[in-house]
């Protein structure tokens, strides 16, 4: 069962690369959202999974070979890209820039200006602030 379409609402960032809108198709209890709600930005469908309760919502945007999936939530304006993955229940949120390939899962929240980039993997706690993890 597919939870989200992908919009013909779209955004343009550096590089030129052009991300769409989501919109939930299905109710997801998990992350308050209803159907109909409007979502974050994807480059691609493979960015974000339709299985599980994972969700990318208000202006996060989720590009090139980046994947949110099982319960896992991208919102505000964080931006998740290269071949980073967010899976679990992490969380990624505020201006939070998770990049290369790094892994946020578990219980993980990522927030405020921090930034996990390189061959890292969080799994639990929370890192906020100007934090830079690489």
């Amino acid at each position: 069962m597919r939870k989200y379409e992908v919009t013909n609402k779209v955004t343009i960032i550096d590089g030129g690369k052009v991300l769409y809108r989501i919109k939930a198709l299905v109710d997801i209890d998990y992350h308050g959202v209803r159907k109909g709600d409007l979502g974050g930005f994807i480059e691609k469908e493979e960015n974000l999974s339709q299985s599980g309760d994972c969700w990318i919502a208000k202006n996060a945007m989720v590009f090139e070979n980046a994947c949110v999936s099982e319960d896992a939530c991208v919102s505000e304006d964080a931006h998740v890209f290269g071949n980073a993955r967010i899976f679990g229940k992490a969380y990624v949120a505020n201006n939070a820039c998770i990049f290369g390939d790094a892994w946020i899962h578990g219980n993980s929240c990522i927030r405020g200006d921090a930034s996990v980039s390189g061959n890292v993997s969080v799994s639990a706690g929370l890192i906020s602030g100007k934090t830079r993890i690489s």
